[in-house]
């Protein structure tokens, strides 16, 4: 018997610039120390929004928001981005946090050998969100699409493939404007 079901979510994928780098710099014990204090401040900023981290994978977040939480959830990323920068910086590490997040149906559940399960998702959604292509924070259009207007004047159109990024990244070096 199946322990999953599919629900609609706001998917959230982040991972660290250079940070190979800078984990080749440092010993493990500092690297793990510098990530144990950003999985800490990247659970509590996606609970307090109502979302779940799903998963670690070294530098990397898997995270989900329901459906009717996207504005939230959006906030909440944003906010973990800013932080999560402040984080790098206080700690002398060049890193900073890349945010991709699109909104679609998954299977969620339990997954993994009987055990041992573990809540995952899985499905087009995830490997969409994979794929979306950023540099500071990037929403699917069909993410943008589930925003309230307040939230959507945070982000603007950026093609080709349609994405919308954050104001605040639009003007960054490196990122070819588009109109």
């Amino acid at each position: 018997m199946s322990d999953f079901s599919e629900v609609s979510l706001l998917v959230a994928f982040t991972d660290f610039t250079r940070f190979a780098a800078q984990a080749e710099r440092l010993d493990d014990a500092e690297v793990a120390r510098v990530m144990d204090a950003y999985y800490e401040l990247a659970g509590r900023t996606v609970a307090a929004a109502g979302g779940r981290v799903v998963k670690f994978i070294g530098d990397a977040t898997l995270a989900a928001f329901p459906a009717e939480g996207v504005d939230g959830g959006v906030l909440a990323l944003l906010e973990l981005k800013d932080a999560a920068d402040r984080l790098m910086t206080e700690r002398g590490w060049e890193s900073r946090l890349n945010v991709k997040a699109h909104f679609g149906p998954v299977v969620a559940g339990q997954f993994g050998v009987a055990s041992d399960k573990r809540y995952d998702i899985l499905g087009k959604t995830v490997n969409v969100t994979a794929r979306l292509d950023a540099s500071g924070v990037a929403l699917s259009v069909e993410a943008f699409r589930q925003l309230g207007p307040a939230v959507r004047q945070r982000f603007k159109k950026h093609t080709p493939p349609v994405t919308y990024i954050r104001v605040e990244d639009a003007h960054r070096p490196g990122r070819a404007m588009r109109r």
